[in-house]
């Protein structure tokens, strides 16, 4: 194995372990016993990680397109097995199996959680949880900016920054453009922290909620989640900080250096997503005034607050929308496998593909009606190359294929059909609550077996490393010289 791949996954494994002072300080300050469990864990992974940064170094780095694919799934991996050992060895009793799933549905922003009355847990659990969905969320959209694009995967080569073209080796220009998406994400997190202080959370709490906003996670302080608060005005809040997380973050780049600021408007993806989800939103207001009339801003409110909450992956509940009438489960379950815009940090199949999906179908429709015409189909000002193209159609086969797949792996341990099959996207799709009374949007994955568990384990890993990251380890040929 290339050594820089040994040497970057120790790297982030001593930052974890620091990092893990952070709530280990916040328990000390309330006199809570679980900080042990957090420095136990510290020294556990400070000392792996610089034991792999020692071993590897002063060795020659050079990162190639199979290193890259190495590199992106061991650290997940590796940052997911060290993230849940504070609630591996905390006082609650929180098994091994729990205790991984709460830190990769953390990290991977997916929001599921086996964990029940947060109200009355520590504090620094609680900024734990909120904390690995923030690492989590911009380690997603570096991902979706420098790595996948490199590593061509499920036609991320269509998203490529206009700052470098040189997709052949990770360049410094990619670096500071990754240094800059980071600066633009605290600002967006620390807006969102003071809007939800002003609206009436305390500081802890709209620390917590800002993270796990901006980073579309939606862990919470309450069982409740934001329907905890029972306040409108948190609620609309929450409606415009989701949508900027699911945004793209390289939009906010050009938006700050671009004179007449029409960055949003002509970028590819955006204006699309907003327009798709506005629709969606009014559709669900008519829907839920046809089967529980009550006042129009309301409705206006509760459908903009449930669609957005699951169209951007984020997974918050103000209620259970399941009851909104019979056809709500499917409405939502749809919504489920959407996701934001590429380069955010949301899940799902995202914008870029659903429309390249529709270029693709209307232009073999114009080619039935008219077979000796020339068309070239573009995304924006991109050419949507017939690599890119097979590329797409084949990371929709592949995510429609998991599908099933997990569904059926889950049926296999009892668990019934609607529940299977809405954990398995919310799984894939990295999403947070599924259908039904078990896992739904007031219920939690705690009743749920421990394969059941491990299963959707895999399932939040491989939606969020876009599939072929991990698919292509099963190539013979991968592992040759």
């Amino acid at each position: 194995m290339n050594p820089i791949v040994l040497f970057s996954i120790g790297l982030l494994m001593a930052a974890m372990g620091i990092l893990f002072s952070i709530p280990a300080i916040i328990d000390i300050s309330n006199h809570n016993p679980d900080w042990k469990a957090f420095a136990e864990s510290s020294a556990i992974a400070v000392f792996i990680g610089i034991s792999l940064m020692l071993l590897t170094w002063g060795r020659t780095f050079c990162l190639g397109r199979r290193d890259g694919y190495l590199l992106t799934i061991g650290s997940w991996v590796a940052m997911s097995l060290v993230a849940a050992l504070p609630f591996w060895f905390s006082s609650h009793e929180i098994s091994f199996t729990n205790a991984v799933f709460e830190s990769i549905s953390g990290l991977t922003t997916t929001g599921s959680t086996t964990f029940t009355h947060l109200g009355s847990m520590p504090p620094g659990f609680l900024l734990w949880r909120a904390m690995l969905q923030w690492i989590g969320g911009i380690g997603i959209i570096v991902m979706a900016v420098s790595l996948l694009p490199f590593l061509r995967v499920g036609g991320m080569q269509l998203y490529r920054m206009e700052t470098s073209d040189q997709y052949d080796k990770i360049t410094p220009r990619i670096a500071d453009v990754c240094l800059r998406i980071f600066g633009i994400y605290v600002l967006l997190s620390l807006a969102c922290v003071i809007t939800y202080w002003s609206l009436g959370m305390t500081i802890f709490e709209a620390l917590i909620h800002a993270m796990t906003t901006i980073s579309t996670g939606g862990f919470s302080t309450s069982d409740q989640s934001l329907g905890y608060f029972k306040a409108p005005a948190i609620e609309w809040a929450a409606v415009v900080f989701m949508l900027a997380g699911s945004l793209p973050f390289t939009v906010y780049i050009r938006f700050l250096h671009s004179p007449n600021r029409t960055a949003f408007t002509l970028d590819s993806q955006t204006l699309p997503f907003m327009t798709y989800t506005i629709v969606t939103i009014c559709l669900g207001a008519i829907y839920l005034e046809m089967h529980q009339p009550s006042a129009i801003l309301d409705s206006l409110r509760i459908s903009a607050f449930s669609v957005v909450s699951i169209i951007t992956t984020t997974g918050y509940a103000s209620g259970d929308y399941l009851g909104w009438g019979a056809g709500a489960a499917t409405f939502f379950f749809f919504l489920t496998l959407i996701g934001g815009c590429a380069g955010s940090t949301s899940g799902g199949l995202k914008a870029f593909r659903l429309l390249a999906l529709y270029k693709g179908i209307r232009n073999q429709s114009q080619l039935l009606q008219f077979p000796n015409s020339l068309y070239q189909m573009k995304l924006g000002d991109r050419d949507l190359t017939k690599e890119s193209m097979t590329s797409v159609y084949l990371f929709f086969l592949v995510m429609i294929s998991s599908l099933g797949l997990i569904t059926l792996a889950l049926s296999m341990t009892g668990l019934d059909f609607i529940s299977s099959i809405s954990a398995a996207a919310t799984s894939i799709a990295n999403v947070g609550p599924g259908l039904g009374t078990i896992i739904g949007p007031t219920g939690t994955f705690a009743p749920l077996s421990n394969a059941a568990k491990w299963i959707l384990d895999v399932g939040m890993l491989i939606g969020r490393l876009e599939y072929f990251t991990v698919l292509v380890l099963f190539l013979p040929n991968f592992w040759k010289e």
